[in-house]
């Protein structure tokens, strides 16, 4: 079977694309096989090497295994190309869409006016799944919502024979469990079906894996202080120190980060229409127990529990294993712990795969509206500008709808996974012009609730592949001007500046997590500012949702412009070095360590409530 979906119409039911509507029958291919036969001599040596700049087909954290055998399939993703006209028409959609002051504002498209303004073409679609069916043997294809992705799960052979490239099983070198399949060489497409294709998707990169804090390394146990924070005298804390218990009062507790940014807690309603959501992926499960069990500890009025799963879970996992489930319970710990009544989905993918999330959030009938993701890797490993652009016209489609995303900007500041080179290693998806990027702060005071520094290991900086959006201009402007900058060669002056917002995340008060059956571990990253302002941006459309308003959709023209409203605690110390030499520092207004700073909540809110 294959599994197109249906013209967009309008209320009517009219076709708005004014093409015939697809068939899929198999009678309609036999002229196309016939003439497939018939050139295939001069067609063989006709190919497109995909992702011309990608050359690196090997990682230092994955070993490489033996090689796909005859029994094994595959699942892979065709992601097709769009007209570049109607891309730059949609993002001008995108931009009155997501502005507030403009006439369009949070006017969200359904997925119907999406397809419609922006779809591959149908020669595009058929093309595809010609070569599904004839080259790859495929004889189940699915097409996603959107109309760009085709999915189909075959013989890896096939794979490598079709895409004349080599497959091989790869293991992570500390979670030896841990397997992906990827190709070790570069792999081509014939030029007629190239054309219409972007990437196909995932056969390069290397996922990167979570870890928790290696400063910490997860060890500050249950019941033991970890030997990195001194003793304090808690009579003198701040009572929100010792919500989660006095023996961990030291580390941020969802009290804590209340008692600075100021949003409802506990928070005990939610509008009918409002979701929010965690993105996870391969072995990073969670399971219910853990989260009972830190509901119980921090005294929480409304228990963490998880409302949808989607992509499956095993829960079996978090009790086993090298810092078994941490930072998917961090994250979820932390965003449900600050969203309370809000139902949480889990959107859960199997393949460590960035597109395969993309099209996961695309295909569900009612995406949720807030989106937090800890998960990216520098734009220079294996990322490749084909594939960036592919998940960018994802999630931009999803901001259309109205639906906010918003990523982690990474844990190692501005030298990224990569490590120290000769420039920067920016992030990616935190550099993406279609995201919120939400870097790290610690407090400048250790257990002082108050004023806030950058925070070192936070991921920053300018992206070398997209340039300085539309709606930081002058910012990043201002920023460029500012004393004590690195040297104009480390970086792209003119790139995408991230990240857009902060939240605390550094090690100097780490956050307390519940994990493997009651344990608590001291965890730091912006994978923990990142759901903490996810939250805060569920509890902003809760209201509006309840005052008969659009959800806010995608972000950043509206926090930005909430700058110039006096909405964020401003940030004007640290720099994000990790730990090394270099990096950018803060410094009053917008900069380029930790956006606009951290949220004042109800200033926030006066500003989503009047846009």
């Amino acid at each position: 079977p294959i599994s197109v979906p249906p013209e967009p119409s309008d209320a009517s039911g009219a076709i708005i694309n004014k093409e015939k509507p697809t068939v899929v029958v198999l009678r309609a291919r036999m002229f196309r096989l016939a003439l497939l036969v018939a050139l295939a001599g001069s067609a063989a040596a006709d190919r497109t090497r995909m992702e011309p700049d990608v050359d690196v087909f090997h990682s230092v954290n994955w070993i490489r295994g033996g090689r796909v055998t005859d029994s094994e399939t595959l699942k892979v993703e065709f992601w097709l190309k769009h007209d570049d006209a109607d891309l730059a028409d949609f993002h001008d959609t995108y931009m009155r869409l997501a502005t507030p002051g403009t006439r369009d504002y949070a006017r969200w498209l359904s997925r119907e006016e999406v397809v419609a303004k922006l779809a591959p073409s149908r020669e595009a679609l058929d093309s595809v799944l010609d070569f599904c069916v004839y080259e790859l043997g495929a004889t189940s294809i699915n097409v996603n919502k959107f109309r760009s992705v085709v999915e189909v799960e075959v013989r890896a052979r096939d794979v490598e024979k079709a895409l004349e490239t080599s497959l091989y099983h790869h293991t992570h070198h500390v979670y030896k469990k841990v397997d992906v399949v990827r190709a070790v060489e570069a792999y081509s497409l014939p030029a007629h079906v190239a054309r219409h294709v972007s990437v196909v998707g995932e056969l390069l990169r290397f996922p990167r894996m979570r870890f928790a804090d290696p400063k910490l390394g997860g060890n500050a146990f249950k019941g033991r202080r970890d030997r990195n924070q001194p003793a304090v005298n808690i009579s003198e804390l701040d009572p929100s120190w010792t919500a989660c218990g006095a023996e961990y009062a030291t580390n941020v507790n969802p009290a804590v980060l209340a008692a600075r940014y100021g949003f409802a807690y506990p928070f005990t309603s939610s509008a009918p229409e409002n979701t929010v959501a965690v993105g996870e992926f391969q072995g990073e499960y969670y399971d219910d127990d853990d989260l009972s069990y830190f509901s119980t500890l921090c005294g929480l009025a409304t228990p963490v529990t998880i409302a949808t799963t989607v992509g499956g879970n095993s829960p079996q996992r978090c009790e086993t294993g090298l810092q078994p489930c941490i930072e998917s319970l961090l994250d979820i710990e932390y965003i449900g712990a600050i969203t309370g009544d809000i139902p949480l989905t889990v959107v859960y993918s199997e393949d460590y795969a960035l597109l395969d999330y993309a099209n996961t959030l695309s295909d569900m009938d009612s995406p949720p509206l807030v989106n937090s993701v800890s998960y990216g890797n520098d734009e220079v490993q294996q990322t490749g500008s084909d594939f960036m652009e592919s998940v960018n016209t994802a999630f931009m489609k999803l901001g259309a709808m109205g639906v906010s995303i918003l990523f982690a900007a990474g844990d190692q500041g501005v030298w990224g996974r990569s490590g120290v080179g000769a420039t920067y290693h920016p992030d990616f998806p935190a550099g993406s012009p279609y995201v919120t990027a939400v870097g790290g702060t610690d407090f400048a005071e250790q257990t002082v609730i108050g004023e806030e520094t950058a925070w070192s290991d936070g991921g920053s900086g300018f992206s070398d592949e997209f340039p300085t959006a539309e709606w930081q201009t002058d910012e990043v402007a201002a920023y460029l001007k500012t004393d004590n900058l690195p040297k104009d060669s480390m970086y792209n002056a003119a790139g995408r500046g991230y990240p857009d917002v902060s939240a605390l995340g550094g090690s100097v008060n780490p956050y307390t997590v519940a994990y493997r059956d009651g344990s608590i571990a001291a965890v730091s990253g912006t994978s923990a500012s990142c759901p903490v302002v996810a939250g805060m941006i569920a509890q902003l459309n809760d209201a509006r949702l309840a005052a008969g308003k659009p959800a806010l959709g995608p972000l950043n023209p509206l926090l930005y412009q909430a700058g110039e409203a006096g909405a964020y605690n401003d940030v004007t110390t640290g720099k994000t070095s990790g730990g090394l030499a270099g990096g950018f520092p803060a410094a009053p207004g917008w900069d380029a360590a930790t956006g606009y700073g951290t949220i004042i909540f109800d200033k926030l809110m006066a500003v989503a409530m009047d846009a």
